[in-house]
């Protein structure tokens, strides 16, 4: 009798454990609303740190990478007389992007 008391009230929590957490949350308004009425309070703040933070970084990082590989490509002609442009040039394509990124980028956002 007692083991059956135990089972019933094991069952019966769980039963309501699960109830508790199969409810459906209903939302009191539009997500896309929300969203967008987040996106337009928080877009100037966004668009300040990632034009004055986040692309200067990128930027400083892809110009030491480029002044590397043209030392080490300039070492490397030295030593087998073969100069390679490809990875110069393709650092250079993304530092040219990232740097004129900020007047564009956020027509397309």
């Amino acid at each position: 009798m007692k083991l059956k008391k135990k089972v019933i009230a094991g069952v019966a929590s769980t039963v309501c454990f699960a109830a508790m957490m199969s409810l459906t949350a209903y939302a009191s308004g539009d997500v896309a609303g929300a969203v967008t009425s987040t996106w337009t309070t928080a877009r100037s703040q966004v668009v300040s740190v990632v034009n004055n933070v986040v692309f200067p970084v990128i930027d400083v990082i892809l110009a030491v990478l480029l002044f590397v590989k043209i030392g080490l490509a300039y070492l490397d002609y030295r030593k087998h007389g073969q100069l390679e442009w490809t990875p110069i040039a393709i650092i250079f394509g993304c530092l040219i992007f990232t740097l004129t990124a900020p007047l564009y980028i956020w027509s397309i956002v």
